[in-house]
């Protein structure tokens, strides 16, 4: 054998080795990243977490509304615990309904009404459009206003319609349909209900929407993969490190509250699709989106610096970048920035009595 064949036979093993090591390369590198075998996924990741909303969120320097989101309508709580503009009723808060945001109209009665009537005389759905409708009752023997319960008996009756939420404000069409319920309400309990001015409170709902849309901020930071995908469950197994569990939509985990029964902290979610994949172990996520409802969390819970710390540690253990919904990198400077802007914001909420967290916030920014 002549050196040239030797020396050809050699070139040729050594091309042939290189496209074998780098085809090797190549499919371990779009391989999606797994969970370790020794660091199982905790049960909690098997136990869906009900999460309100799962709007996507986008990230805003300054605080205010975001433009093209659609607004949820909210579900209304009586149990759960404004601007100078605003004119607020006088009197004290009663009960679940609240002046603050709500259009109350008190039902007067010759005696007492026992609660199974009141609950009997409940309108069929509780909302006037997209905001919620709530009826109270004045207990006669605990003097607070509660929802109506059997075996109780009332002095008086509040119905109440809240002036807006993140579908707008109270019209003048949803204040009719208010007025026909708590008419029908009233007749069936033989009360006498008492309507504010409907233009003046369709006015005051406006000014309180108006507020609300300035003051509305949700944050969305994205992590973004440097190199190799990631898999559902090395995604989930990383994140459960730092204390989020499985949220009740595929592919959506929460940090909960503190208190059981507040909305989560943060949000973090990734494509339905991957998580609800045949074998989700090869489905191949490049993205996730960490988010904050800022008015749904209280500020002592300190979301914000949350997460940070969780978008910085996930780029860290992933090898990802955190970028804005744009994909531009978020560096140090304009978190910063970003922490400053929502210190104001929840400083004007607290001086309006909205303060972030609080039932009356929740209910207002839903």
């Amino acid at each position: 054998m002549s050196n040239l064949t030797v020396a050809l036979a050699i070139v040729g093993g050594l091309v042939l080795a290189a496209l074998v090591g780098f085809n090797a390369w190549t499919s371990r590198r779009n391989t999606p990243r797994q969970p370790d075998a020794t660091d199982s996924l905790p049960s909690s990741l098997h136990q869906p977490l009900a999460a309100p909303g799962d709007q996507e969120p986008v990230l805003h320097v300054e605080p205010r509304a975001v433009p093209g989101n659609e607004r949820h309508e909210p579900l209304f709580d009586p149990d759960l615990p404004a601007p100078s503009a605003l004119v607020v009723p006088s009197g004290e808060r009663r009960g679940g309904l609240d002046p603050l945001i709500d259009v109350i109209a008190p039902v007067s009665l010759d005696g007492l009404a026992s609660g199974d009537a009141a609950i009997a005389a409940m309108p069929a759905t509780r909302r006037a459009g997209s905001k919620p409708v709530a009826v109270e009752g004045l207990n006669e023997f605990t003097g607070e206003w509660e929802p109506a319960t059997a075996g109780q008996r009332y002095g008086a009756f509040q119905v109440g319609v809240q002036m807006a939420n993140r579908t707008g404000a109270l019209n003048e069409i949803e204040y009719s349909e208010f007025v026909v319920k708590a008419q029908a309400f009233a007749d069936a309990v033989n009360g006498a209900p008492e309507f504010p001015e409907m233009l003046d409170e369709v006015a005051r709902a406006r000014e309180l929407d108006q507020f609300a849309s300035s003051h509305d901020a949700q944050l969305g930071f994205v992590l973004r993969a440097r190199h190799a995908a990631w898999s559902p469950g090395y995604v989930q197994q990383n994140a459960a490190r730092l204390g989020f569990v499985a949220g009740i939509i595929p592919g959506r985990m929460v940090l909960p509250a503190g208190e059981p029964g507040l909305p989560p902290i943060l949000g973090l979610s990734f494509d339905t699709q991957a998580a609800l994949a045949d074998d989700p172990a090869q489905s191949a996520i490049r993205e996730l989106t960490l988010s904050l409802d800022v008015p749904q969390v209280d500020r002592g819970e300190r979301p914000f610096v949350r997460m940070r710390e969780s978008a910085a540690t996930l780029a860290r253990e992933m090898d990802g970048i955190v970028t804005d919904g744009d994909g531009q990198l978020l560096r140090e400077e304009t978190m910063d920035a970003i922490g400053v802007d929502l210190e104001q914001l929840y400083d004007t909420l607290d001086s309006r009595d909205l303060s972030a967290g609080s039932p009356l916030a929740r209910r207002l920014f839903s």
